[in-house]
């Protein structure tokens, strides 16, 4: 074979456009945009947490409050004028609140400034009696003294950080703002809102979407009147048991047990039960382990009698569930979720069962019974034969 037909025999190069795939530039090009829209939604999602937080927030405020307003509504309230009243109702009960509890502040921190002398010297006198120590009053203001700079050293460099304490300040108040003005729109205007989310939707899904926001108001204001009518009960009960101990700021500390361990999950009862028992302890240590017993007591009732009638038709969740719910909700949300991880997970868990058929669980019947019997009959003639 001759050099030209050598030549004629080699394989003609073939350009880049039919060694590369059509689709394989669009495939790229369509990988690229949507990591970009990946990373600029967790972007943006990043910086627009607060807002998204204080809309979460006030729109559970709104189905907490929108069982009143419509409530209201239904008497011939308008709207806007009944979400108000709600509004003022629910301001009364925080100032009254906070009044009571600044006013119980006031009376413990004067009598503790008060009785200091006498209580260090009854706190040296068990000391040396209990541990046959040797402690006198000079050890005691030595201490107090120390105790005294370091704190003073703290307060400086807390004063000098002012600005940074104003700013944090600052921020909660607008959140704050923000929150009850959402919370207003949404109650107030909550018919026309949900119209206007489900008319973008086909009618299928406006079913669906109507169903799960009735169950989110039915649970969550299911929720907050039951736990308003728990904390009533528990205000009312320690009370009653406070004026028989003869515990100073009986009404405010009941009020503290009652609203703490109700709206606070988890560690509230815990929290609401410390306050007084420490108080009963400045009296009387006998009075605080009385208290304390009270305080069991009533927990257990309310676990087992109270709780049950109260939230038979709000909110039907076993308590590992809402444990485990406010856990994870304070794992992924903080605070916030914390607070919010029992009404959501009651209206997902009804959203849920509602479209769950459940059957009756059949109990074994004789037949079914003998069957494992004659199989291992079966078994046994096959080995002996």
């Amino acid at each position: 074979m001759s050099e030209r037909e050598e030549e004629d025999a080699q394989p003609e190069p073939r350009s880049l456009s039919s060694v590369i795939p059509a689709w394989l530039p669009r495939a790229y090009l369509l990988a690229a945009v949507t990591v970009a829209g990946i990373v600029i939604t967790f972007w943006g999602l990043q910086k627009l947490q607060g807002l998204i937080t204080v809309l979460v927030v006030s729109l559970f405020l709104a189905f907490a409050i929108e069982p009143a307003v419509n409530w209201l509504a239904a008497r011939g309230w308008r709207r806007g004028p009944a979400t108000g009243a709600v509004f003022l109702i629910v301001l009364v009960v925080l100032v009254g609140f906070v009044w009571t509890m600044g006013e119980l502040v006031v009376d413990q921190v004067t009598a503790l400034v008060q009785n200091a002398p006498q209580y260090a010297e009854d706190g040296v006198n068990w000391i040396n009696s209990t541990f046959h120590a040797e402690l006198s009053g000079d050890d005691i203001t030595k201490w107090a003294t120390e105790a005294s700079s370091t704190l003073e050293s703290y307060v400086v460099g807390l004063a000098g950080d002012v600005w940074g304490i104003g700013t944090t300040a600052i921020g909660v108040l607008f959140q704050g703002l923000g929150v009850l003005l959402f919370t207003y729109y949404f109650a107030a205007d909550g018919p026309r809102f949900r119209n206007a989310v489900c008319s973008v939707l086909p009618p299928k899904r406006q079913e669906h979407v109507l169903r799960a926001w009735d169950i989110a108001v039915e649970k969550t204001g299911g929720y907050l009147y039951s736990r308003a009518l728990l904390a009533l009960c528990s205000t009312i009960a320690h009370y009653a048991a406070m004026r028989v101990l003869d515990i100073p700021s009986a009404f405010a500390l009941a009020l503290w047990v009652g609203v703490v361990s109700q709206f606070i999950p988890t560690v509230g009862t815990y929290l609401a039960g410390a306050l007084p028992v420490l108080v009963a302890l400045a009296q009387s240590p006998r009075t605080a382990l009385w208290i304390l017993g009270f305080i069991v007591l009533y927990q257990q009732f309310e676990n087992y009698v109270l709780q049950p009638r109260i939230t038979a038709t709000t909110l039907d969740m076993h308590p590992a569930v809402a444990f485990g719910a406010v856990l994870a909700g304070a794992a992924l949300f903080g605070a916030t979720g914390a607070l919010l991880a029992i009404p959501v997970t009651a209206s997902g868990q009804a959203f849920i069962g509602a479209y769950i058929r459940r059957y009756e669980v059949q109990a074994p019947t004789d037949s079914m019974k003998s069957q494992p019997r004659q199989r291992k009959s079966l078994k046994e003639r096959f080995q002996r034969g």
